[in-house]
């Protein structure tokens, strides 16, 4: 169970699929990061995406032969290669995507090894396009991609903008490897026993914080603390891996950069930036989570460095504390909204537990979580975490030691249950 945490790709079966875009330069930084967590990886590639990565270089990294056309009817393979394949993987990841692997996948053409493992397959399949601008807003593109969305097997991430290898900006640029592997977590854990994929947050809006807010001191020093962001941006992505439609205020984070893409970010740096976005962006969200951590405290005034003999002078006689930004919300909510609060605690269980639920009635909040932050592997800065989860009609859930991800799609989960129940009372 420890290995299983600590490692969630240990042990899994991935068949990494490349097709023709100059963004397959990046399918071997995937793979690598694949392996580094310890998954099972073969790889296939299609004529064109072998004149751009070298095959001996993905089976190098993926400790297993790399397939190409000419092996989908060798004498060698005592089945066809296309269904042994497809059968092998639990989880199929095409990255890059190209306009004409696309275009064949939607159409039924098994023209080549891999159209034909994507027509075979009846496994979860990420599909990360990658293309021109002007390739990829090009009506006929837009059709297949638009179909591919609706396959309840395949999770579709759409290519993000800047500047691409023709040197145009705009969209085309495969997502960042690591937002592909947190893609590939993210589809294991959810995984159902009809292998298709959970899109039940589609036409729903979350509104997410995450990190820390920082308050100035003075031109030196600053009143912050040590989230990294891990546990509010999980929520979002997972969330918009599910179809949700994502807005995400976050302070400072310590997290991989591309864990930010394909949602729309607001970086704060203070608690008041923090709130002036949620008074903006709350009415038209279906559900908040608030798992930022607001610094409590603030300077009331002065821009001046403060002498050190002064210090504890002038911050007893200048701080203030912070607006209580979850109470806020609650107090403001439309009809309908459902709002997940977190509180950082410590003590025992049964201590975290009795703070959770008076936080939870002082908040006002639909949900808390309450989690400890003092022991080791857990909490701030770190993949897992465990808690207590608090609900409406005093439901009261232990949450034992899981990862943030994990933890994040149950989270989702409940959210989910709750609009339900608004939606009977409505």
């Amino acid at each position: 169970m420890k290995t299983k945490l600590l490692r969630p790709l240990e042990g899994r079966r991935l068949l990494v699929a490349v097709s023709g875009s100059i963004a397959a330069i990046k399918t071997p930084l995937l793979i690598s990061g694949l392996i580094k967590a310890g998954a099972i990886v073969r790889c296939i590639v299609t004529p064109s995406a072998a004149r751009l990565v070298s095959t001996v270089s993905l089976a190098t990294l993926s400790r297993n032969r790399c397939y190409q056309d000419e092996d989908q009817w060798s004498p060698k393979e005592p089945k066809p290669l296309h269904i042994s394949l497809s059968e092998w993987a639990e989880l199929v990841v095409v990255a890059p995507l190209s306009a004409s692997s696309l275009s064949r996948w939607t159409q039924g053409l098994s023209e080549g090894l891999l159209a034909s493992v994507l027509i075979a397959c009846e496994k979860p399949v990420i599909a990360a396009a990658a293309m021109n601008t002007a390739m990829w807003s090009h009506p006929a593109v837009a059709k297949n991609w638009n179909q591919l969305k609706m396959h309840p097997k395949v999770m579709a991430l759409e290519p993000s903008a800047g500047l691409l290898a023709c040197d145009r900006i705009g969209d085309g640029r495969m997502v960042n490897t690591e937002l592909i592997q947190l893609a590939i977590q993210s589809c294991l854990i959810q995984k159902q026993e009809t292998d298709q994929i959970k899109k039940d947050w589609k036409g729903i809006k979350l509104l997410a914080s995450a990190g820390p807010t920082v308050e100035a001191l003075d031109p030196a020093r600053l009143i912050t603390n040590r989230s990294s962001g891990r546990m509010g941006v999980l929520i979002a992505q997972a969330a918009r891996f599910r179809g949700a439609t994502v807005d995400l205020i976050h302070g400072p984070l310590h997290l991989p950069e591309g864990w930010l893409e394909g949602i729309t970010n607001y970086p704060v740096q203070t608690a008041e930036e923090m709130q002036d976005h949620l008074k903006k962006l709350q009415p038209s969200a279906d559900a908040i989570s608030m798992a930022a951590a607001v610094a409590d405290l603030k300077k009331k005034q002065g821009a001046e460095k403060i002498k050190k003999e002064l210090l504890i002078k002038e911050l007893v006689k200048n701080l203030e504390l912070v607006p209580d930004l979850l109470k806020e919300l609650s107090t403001k909510r439309p009809k309908g909204q459902v709002l997940l609060g977190f509180a950082a605690l410590t003590g025992d269980d049964i201590e975290i537990k009795n703070q959770g639920i008076s936080k939870k009635l002082k908040k006002g909040c639909d949900l808390l979580f309450a989690n400890p932050i003092n022991r080791p592997g857990q909490g701030f800065e770190e993949d897992f975490n465990s808690g207590w989860l608090l609900g409406p009609n005093e439901m009261v859930k232990s949450i034992p030691l899981t990862s943030k991800l994990a933890l994040a799609h149950e989270l989702l989960d409940i959210i989910l249950e709750i609009k339900k129940n608004f939606s009977k009372k409505s």
